[in-house]
């Protein structure tokens, strides 16, 4: 009778926490829809087609987009993590359920977000998303004792741990794996998320709310970061088209009133919007907050050369009129609105204000602050030339010898830099943990992994940044990459350590 009442509430226990893993589940996905999605006013259009469906992904996250569809993503995967451990599926099978199920509901939300007004759907957010679930079900792992007990058992007492050659061939996997991850890091100071979609728009925004007071004489624009050399015939008034080629993509000479064609012959015609003024000025077209200059149509083409170039070079003659302009006031600007953006030239006070859109600066350019102080502390016309290629900025300003140089790796913003070193460096961290505990009877093999593991990686990007985007060796950004591997595999092993220590004393 005892027995039968033990057995009858062991069951009544299993099945109070089955129903608080669904609960968990449910309220998790509820969580997403709400936070995703509300106020839920969608807007369905008469028409639709799957390449304007394609075309809506056109967007990119924020920084703190990121880290929160991670964070959002977290309980989901722990709750399915822990119901598909109570139904007894193997662990393998649990963590691709996982991912299918955390992509699926993240794709799900993308595109009803697509007939959201209040909303544009990320290609990025799918990718955080899913992560945001692994991390999740990481964490239910670790949690639970009984599951990391089975994981370290199988480890050690699998086949691979008495042969060296296959640790080996599974270290090699995770040097590759950090080099990949590495090769990864060049993607986020790309163009290749520039939207085809933006007009060119001199002297405002798009939408006609950041009005910038000057005159601008000239904008060319080409899809290769041209030389020094290069710069200084720019400079001296020199063809432009002569010794560029094919690379200059538009080239508009803005002198009398009207519209201004591309001589290039390549793109639509710049035209005045709001009062067209009456004056003329040698100092070129004249701009304010009642006249400024857009294309009619989206410069699809210029965007997409410089996407598959990631590269350009923009030359313009400026002079404001009013020095203490902020905003930033929009000079020059390929943009769809204030708040996305694939290019601006904007000055904010006597700086020269840049916002470049990267994976890594966001949709509005505006997560990295690039600014050349000084430029606009007269009123007198400037040449500006600005090259980009690599991660690397050069601004010249009159003559070449004037020459600023910006570099978006060295000007992330110290949390930013914690959460991207901490994305790639604590995975590796968990690889590394598990590789050690693979060979941990040879000790001295051992030793060696684990120090090279902590080591390598670290180097690896470093080493790849410092080639691909001409950034200075960073003795700190090599410390914060051991420091996440380091601390991500001591803390595992110590974990190891205590949950199988209490399971033998539970044995004994």
């Amino acid at each position: 009778m005892n027995r039968r009442k033990i057995f009858n509430r062991a069951s009544n226990l299993e099945k109070l926490i089955l129903s608080g893993d669904v609960f968990l589940v449910i309220s998790s996905i509820l969580v997403v829809l709400i936070a995703t999605l509300y106020p839920f006013n969608f807007s369905f259009p008469d028409s639709f087609s799957l390449p304007g469906l394609v075309a809506s992904f056109d967007n990119a996250s924020f920084f703190k987009d990121q880290i929160n569809n991670i964070l959002l993503f977290m309980p989901l995967g722990f709750g399915f993590a822990s119901l598909l451990q109570r139904i007894r599926m193997k662990p393998k099978n649990q963590f691709l359920t996982v991912i299918l199920v955390s992509a699926a509901l993240s794709l799900t939300v993308e595109i009803l977000q697509v007939f959201l007004p209040s909303r544009a759907p990320t290609p990025a957010d799918l990718f955080n998303n899913t992560i945001g679930g692994s991390v999740g079900f990481i964490c239910f792992y670790l949690c639970s004792s009984q599951n990391f007990i089975y994981t370290l058992l199988r480890l050690e007492s699998s086949r691979a741990s008495n042969s060296i050659k296959k640790i080996t061939l599974f270290f090699i996997g995770y040097i590759l794996v950090s080099f990949l991850l590495s090769i990864a890091w060049q993607h986020t100071t790309s163009l290749s998320n520039w939207s085809l979609n933006y007009p060119l728009v001199i002297g405002n925004e798009p939408t006609g709310d950041r009005p910038w007071q000057g005159y601008v004489a000239e904008v060319s624009i080409a899809d290769r970061a041209i030389s020094k050399n290069e710069v200084s015939q720019v400079l001296n008034h020199q063809n432009d088209s002569k010794y560029l080629g094919n690379s200059l993509l538009a080239s508009y000479q803005l002198t009398g009133k009207g519209s201004y064609q591309d001589r290039t012959g390549q793109f639509p015609e710049l035209l005045s919007q709001g009062q067209s003024p009456d004056i003329e000025d040698d100092k070129g077209v004249a701009l304010s907050s009642s006249h400024w200059l857009k294309t009619r149509e989206p410069v699809t083409f210029l965007s997409e050369r410089i996407r598959e170039t990631s590269q350009f070079t923009i030359m313009t003659t400026v002079a404001t009129a009013d020095t203490a302009q902020t905003g930033p006031a929009r000079i020059i600007s390929l943009s769809g609105d204030y708040l996305r953006r694939n290019f601006t030239l904007g000055q904010q006070g006597s700086d020269l204000d840049l916002r470049i859109r990267t994976p890594m600066t966001g949709a509005n350019g505006a997560d990295t602050k690039l600014s050349i102080p000084g430029i606009f502390a007269d009123t007198q016309p400037h040449q500006i030339v600005i090259t980009y290629s690599g991660a690397t900025i050069q601004v010249y300003v009159d003559k070449s010898q004037n020459a600023y140089s910006l570099n978006l790796l060295e000007l992330v913003p110290k949390e930013q830099k914690i959460f991207y070193y901490g994305l790639t460096f604590i995975p590796l961290g968990l690889c590394l943990a598990l590789l050690t505990t693979l060979a941990k009877r040879k000790l001295t093999f051992n030793k060696l992994l684990l120090a090279s593991g902590i080591l390598l990686p670290s180097l690896i990007l470093e080493g790849i940044l410092v080639n691909d985007s001409g950034k200075s060796l960073s003795l700190k950004n090599l410390l914060l990459g051991i420091l996440f591997t380091a601390g991500t595999t001591l803390i595992l092993r110590w974990r190891a350590s205590m949950v199988l220590r209490k399971a033998a004393l539970n044995r004994s």
